[in-house]
């Protein structure tokens, strides 16, 4: 089988869980023997120093669609200026800027997406179409996510291959528009699901989401839970002495940062736990930089700047070194997330996690053992979960050593690979 995966980069300014899987999953779907091409969207990729993964360019560049979409004019542009703000260069400049991975603004654009051949970037589409006939020819076409489903019915049109996509997340680039470009964004999703194969949903918790949300037939999706490369993840001493609380995601309000410092501010103010270190990665963007300068600020007003320390750094060998310093991690997300790469990751290092009871995070700490979950996810009840494991040191290490376990044996991303090889085996046979 030739398969194309269809990614969107991030620019690499900070954690994308999505970007990591399909990373991830490409290098294990080529271990295990199969031709496998990446097709980058928007921005370059720069997932864990993977700078380059294959010689294809960026299609749909960050630049050209904004300036189509904002000047009509520009949509008949010569191709030699279209390749030059496709350059490498130009489009990590962009990813810099603010607003790059900003859903503020890009709502227009989005639906424009989501038309696929009637939206106004068409002639990207007629770009991306003739480079894989040309090229490729795949038997089967990964999209990355369901914000791509505008590319789905001219993939399968004119290309005759299969499209499957996977289901994570989308909710975290709609919520925040408003509540009528949210209804329209949905509703053009669902319109264009039934242009696709089969989708492929991080949880059970998101399969049933999507299956209310954008009326797809129960037959049509899979459930595969991510997984992680285990290379490299060492265990942590869990120290006690003093004890450490770690937040590993996109450092931004949206995932929860606010709530886990709040907690932390409270936590302090235990005598008995008094010595709690904070450590934060995950990068962040020009648009999170205001928050995370104030939450500093917040931290700095209770004296407790030195007990709490951001690491710049976050490709996999740093992460790796961050997790072996924590206690316990917890990246409490006021909506929750499908699944959560942090959390494999925690268990991979043995750190129990703390998450709130909503979402896909109940579901994957029953599967595992990993940890405690709490409600309702506001600060005060996060720091009275965590004192109440800090309190119980062997209780911390049975966690860590059962969700490391877990992990282990049912995480792996070779494992996932193969289930992802046996959708599409049953897709081409069908």
């Amino acid at each position: 089988m030739k398969i194309v995966h269809i990614v969107p980069g991030s620019g690499g300014t900070f954690y994308c869980q999505n970007c990591m899987r399909d990373i991830e999953l490409i290098e294990s779907l080529k271990a295990l023997g199969h031709e496998i091409y990446i097709v980058p969207m928007y921005l370059p990729i720069s997932v864990d120093d993977h700078e380059k993964v294959d010689d294809i360019p960026v299609f749909y560049g960050a630049i050209n669609i904004y300036l189509k979409e904002k000047l009509p004019f520009y949509r008949y542009a010569p191709m030699w200026l279209e390749k030059l703000f496709d350059s490498q260069l130009l489009l990590r400049f962009a990813a810099k800027k603010s607003g790059s991975t900003r859903p503020s603004g890009m709502e227009d654009m989005t639906i424009s997406m989501l038309m696929g051949e009637e939206g106004r970037q068409a002639s990207e589409l007629d770009h991306l179409i003739k480079f894989l006939k040309r090229k490729i020819k795949p038997d089967i076409v990964h999209l990355s996510n369901a914000l791509l489903l505008g590319l789905a019915r001219r993939l399968k049109n004119d290309l005759s291959t299969k499209v499957i996509c996977f289901l994570q997340d989308e909710n975290e680039w709609i919520d925040p528009m408003s509540e009528e470009y949210q209804k329209r964004i949905w509703d053009l999703i669902a319109e264009r699901a039934v242009d696709v194969d089969m989708f492929v949903a991080a949880s059970n918790y998101y399969s049933e989401k999507s299956k209310a949300l954008l009326k797809i037939p129960a037959e049509k999706i899979n459930v595969v839970y991510d997984g992680i490369n285990l290379d490299g993840y060492e265990t942590s001493s869990l120290p006690f002495d003093p004890p450490v609380i770690g937040y590993l995601c996109r450092m931004s309000e949206y995932f929860g940062l606010g709530i886990i410092v709040d907690a932390f501010i409270r936590l302090k103010q235990n005598v008995r736990i008094k010595d709690l270190k904070l450590y934060l990665t995950g990068g962040y963007t020009s648009d999170d930089k205001i928050f995370v300068n104030e939450i500093l600020k917040k931290i700095s007003k209770f004296g407790f700047e030195k007990d709490v320390k951001i690491f710049e750094e976050f490709n996999k060998g740093n992460r790796i070194q961050f997790l072996r310093s924590l206690t316990l991690l917890s990246v409490p997300v006021p909506t929750g997330e499908a699944f959560g790469a942090y959390q494999l990751e925690a268990l991979a290092a043995g750190v129990p996690i703390v998450q709130p009871n909503i979402g896909g995070y109940p579901e994957f700490i029953e599967a595992t053992g990993g940890g405690i979950i709490y409600e309702p996810n506001d600060s005060e009840n996060l720091a009275k979960a965590v004192a109440s494991l800090l309190t119980k040191p062997d209780q911390v290490r049975k966690f860590g050593a059962q969700g490391r376990k877990s992990v282990l044996e049912k995480y792996s991303m070779s494992d996932m690979a193969k289930k992802i090889i046996k959708v599409y085996e049953s897709i081409i046979n069908n």
